[in-house]
């Protein structure tokens, strides 16, 4: 008699890729498949952890993934109506990030695949932002990508995977970290986009006279500190004026005001880039917004009408898919996946990671760059 050959037991088509984010305050697990499917998207935020402190506190951040990324990982695996031994790879943010959760997301990611011998893909989580778009419609390389988040404010042209040419990025506070710090100065709630969006509902855009900053300049870079500190210097002479106190209508005006004037030089910058964008005769005309800020309201019908001047489509992910989550950085994980490229388990966590290394120098960046 013949032996019974064994046969490697093959992997479950289509593919199906974890991805793990952890880089921040949302500590989040996904399971996407190569078909668009999202099998699970499964977030858990920090918000009321760092409320107290009106920012993210990196310690508190990093314990808390600990704690929690573990137990995610199985409610992904679960609500998929999977196992690991399905899976093809295991995509995971290795950066930027706050280098401590980036850390705990990357040693989780590293285990799994070690003990099941699958495929590691390192994902810088701006590119899972970058690409999150591709995942929800049929969008052709190249298009022009504006991404506002709470860390991270830059425009760029995507031109394929681990291909971006930096057109502009923020020289000191991102978007969101503005909105942020303006909420803090007027006593709203954290996290401070919505917290601020909703004040400028009942406010009035033209009561105060904020800079626009950069506006009119060369190129496309944004700057939000001299806005931020416009706020601060104003409400303090709100307060001497009323004798110590700001009333409910002096914060809304104070937001309304301040959303205006930093809508409108976003708008500006991303004028400017879409110039340059035709400029190299592409014919994609589409400009995508990834990041939590592509939210605002305000901010939305601005780059719409601006889109439509220069007969661009504007397209944004769904809501949850433009605030930090593991589904983006899992189909990252699936375009790379596609062009085999995977990562050895010494990959080390990063703290900075730019998506274009060959841009120039933005004086003020940092590790917004």
């Amino acid at each position: 008699m013949k032996p019974v050959k064994m046969q490697k037991k093959q992997k479950k088509s289509p593919a199906l890729i974890m991805g793990i984010e952890s880089s921040c305050d949302e500590t989040a697990v996904a399971i996407v498949s190569e078909e668009k499917e999202i099998l699970a998207n499964i977030i858990l935020t920090q918000l009321e952890e760092h409320k107290p402190y009106g920012g993210v506190v990196p310690e508190i951040a990093a314990r808390s993934h600990i704690d929690h990324l573990n137990h995610l990982v199985r409610e992904a695996l679960e609500k998929a109506n999977i196992e690991l031994d399905d899976l093809s790879a295991i995509a995971v943010t290795s950066g930027p990030g706050l280098i401590g959760g980036v850390m705990v997301g990357l040693m989780t990611a590293k285990s799994i695949a070690l003990a099941k011998g699958l495929p590691l893909i390192s994902v810088n989580h701006l590119e899972g932002h970058a690409l999150s778009i591709r995942l929800t419609e049929e969008v052709q390389f190249p298009y022009l990508l504006l991404l506002v988040s709470g860390g991270h404010c830059q425009l760029l042209i995507v031109k394929g995977v681990g291909d971006y040419q930096r057109l502009g990025t923020t020289i000191d506070d991102a978007a969101g970290e503005a909105f942020d710090k303006t909420a803090k100065i007027l006593g709203l709630n954290y996290p401070g986009g919505p917290a601020v969006e909703k004040a400028a509902l009942n406010g009035k855009a033209n009561r105060f006279k904020f800079p626009r900053p950069l506006k009119g300049k060369p190129g496309s870079n944004f700057s939000f500190s001299g806005l931020k500190t416009a706020v601060l210097r104003a409400r303090d002479q709100v307060v001497e004026e009323n004798g110590g106190h700001l009333t409910t209508q002096d914060i809304c005006d104070l937001a309304a005001s301040f959303q205006e004037a930093l809508s409108d030089s976003i708008i500006d910058r991303v004028k400017k880039g879409i110039e340059h964008y035709l400029e190299q005769g592409t014919d994609n005309k589409v400009l995508v917004v990834a990041g939590g800020v592509a939210a605002n309201s305000v901010i939305k019908e601005k780059l719409a009408s601006l889109c439509t001047n220069y007969d661009f489509n504007v397209k944004a992910p769904p809501i949850s898919l433009c605030t930090d989550n593991g589904a983006m950085i899992a189909w990252a994980g699936v375009e790379k996946y596609h062009l085999k490229e995977f990562s050895g388990l010494e990959i080390g966590a990063k703290a900075r990671w730019p998506l274009d290394p060959d841009a120039p120098p933005a004086i003020g960046a940092g590790v917004k760059a």
